[in-house]
């Protein structure tokens, strides 16, 4: 591209041209697979063995399987009202700036973009690694070095391949959606025979030793919900979806009662086919279950579930690029963060300010220690966006909705967040969840100066200039 042909865009940052927008590419079936397709990813194969530990039996186990499911439920239809209400991009960052404030959307934004979203990404690309090698190393546990690099490399492959092409990326979710659906169909099977032929030591007295503290159920929860992480993936690409007031909630309700009928039948398989001390023992479950199961065909599933965390990775990436560009357009990130390509109208800028972040986040991470302090992060915020759902209903109530709950609904959702939050500082506290919740206040110490006073503004712009021309982007306008 010469500069003559870059000089439009830079005249677009000016505002003395149209803008872009992103396209509504994301039809019923796209939809369904961006939420199916993000929630079943890492999380059924790593989660299972951290669930029992914690709850401390297969019945206890599954009661909070099907209640992160319930949960899931009932917190994506709370969604699905807002996101007909507040028609934007964004999820809880647009739904918090519209009902509580740029202050607490800050702060929501600063630790979404420095660790919650880099740190699922961080998580489920580690989970991918972790089964891609496990074939190579059956005898021994794999380096972690190597680890990191595939999943660092893993990162990398998914942001290009959104960068690119939003269609091609949607394709790649809807494909790796269904081998995901074939692969626990195949555990499910297994189950099932294994059900047939007598195995059912693990379900007597199934709920003996259950764990009853606060602090364990909690963790439990934190642990099974990570699986169910994407159940609110469309709120955060409304503006990218074909009729979002129909399809929205229409989406959630065939893919998440789907993955949670999935997700309870494929941890019964798994206590068929193991004791529970060797499913608490296991560290990639499914290759155990495969080992056992499939016998000298137990490599298939480690294949499978390194596909199936790809493309959760895919969806991840694809919702996660989509709130850093959101927050950008409302002025609350670097207005580079709220371009698009001129070509590709793909929101390139924000995907690569997300890679980057989370390669950092990717070097000192454990899987575990992500899991919890994502889940913890996440539900607090949660609770605050269902909050401005309470308030829209009691407040504005002659606002236009294609699509309502009943009020209790959303009241029940913000209990059990308030639970979700606390539980794991009740009774057996950890200074790490203080560090964390410093880290998402610390967001006003930023807030003040930078975007208040807008401290700095000649630098940024000149940054702005030299990054749009060199990534070939220029401003996008919202798509309503």
């Amino acid at each position: 591209m010469t500069g003559e042909d870059k000089c439009p865009a830079v005249e677009v940052l000016d505002g003395t041209s149209p803008k872009l927008s992103l396209k509504r590419e994301v039809g019923l079936v796209g939809a369904v697979s961006l939420v199916a397709g993000t929630m079943i990813g890492s999380g059924i194969f790593m989660s299972p063995q951290f669930v029992l530990v914690n709850i401390g039996s297969p019945g206890g186990s599954l009661v909070v399987w099907a209640a992160c499911g319930l949960l899931a439920v009932l917190g994506s239809l709370c969604y699905a009202e807002l996101g007909t209400v507040i028609r934007e991009s964004g999820g809880e960052y647009i739904y918090i700036l519209r009902t509580s404030g740029p202050v607490l959307a800050f702060i929501l934004i600063f630790s979404s973009v420095i660790f919650v979203r880099p740190a699922s990404v961080a998580g489920i690309s580690l989970s991918f690694a972790e089964y891609a090698l496990a074939p190579f190393y059956q005898d021994c546990p794999c380096p972690q070095l190597l680890v990191k690099c595939v999943a660092a490399a893993g990162i990398v492959v998914t942001a290009i391949v959104n960068c690119l092409n939003v269609r091609f990326a949607m394709s790649m979710q809807v494909f790796f959606m269904v081998a995901k659906v074939l692969a626990l169909s195949v555990i499910i099977i297994g189950g099932v025979v294994l059900l047939v032929r007598g195995e059912t030591e693990s379900f007597e007295d199934s709920f003996n030793g259950t764990n009853l503290g606060i602090n364990p159920i909690g963790i439990a929860f934190y642990q099974g919900l990570w699986s169910y992480d994407g159940w609110n993936n469309l709120n955060y690409v409304t503006e990218e979806l074909k009729r979002p007031e129909v399809n929205l909630p229409r989406a959630v309700m065939i893919a998440i009662p789907m993955v949670t009928m999935l997700y309870l039948l494929v941890n019964v398989s798994y206590l068929a086919a193991m004791t529970p001390r060797e499913l608490m023992l296991s560290s990639a479950v499914a290759v155990t279950w495969g080992n056992k199961v499939l016998g000298s065909w137990g490599w298939v599933m480690s294949i499978a579930a390194a596909l199936s965390a790809f493309g959760s990775l895919n969806g991840t990436f694809f919702s996660g690029g989509r709130v850093c560009f959101v927050a950008a357009r409302e002025g609350h990130m670097p207005d580079i963060l709220a371009m698009a390509h001129v070509n590709r109208l793909t929101p390139s800028p924000a995907l690569i300010f997300t890679t980057a972040i989370s390669l950092l986040v990717l070097i000192p991470g454990d899987f575990q220690s992500i899991v919890n302090f994502f889940s913890f992060t996440a539900w607090f915020f949660y609770t605050i966006t269902l909050s401005g759902l309470l308030y829209l209903k009691i407040k504005k109530p002659e606002l236009p909705r294609t699509y309502s709950v009943p009020i209790v609904i959303p009241i029940l959702v913000i209990m059990a967040a308030i639970f979700l939050v606390m539980a794991p500082i009740i009774d057996n506290p950890a200074i790490e969840y203080l560090y964390v919740t410093i880290f998402i206040f610390s967001g006003v110490l930023v807030y003040v100066p930078f975007i208040h006073y807008k401290l700095c503004p000649g630098l940024l712009e000149k940054v702005t200039v030299f990054l749009q021309l060199f990534l070939e982007v220029a401003p996008a306008d919202k798509n309503l």
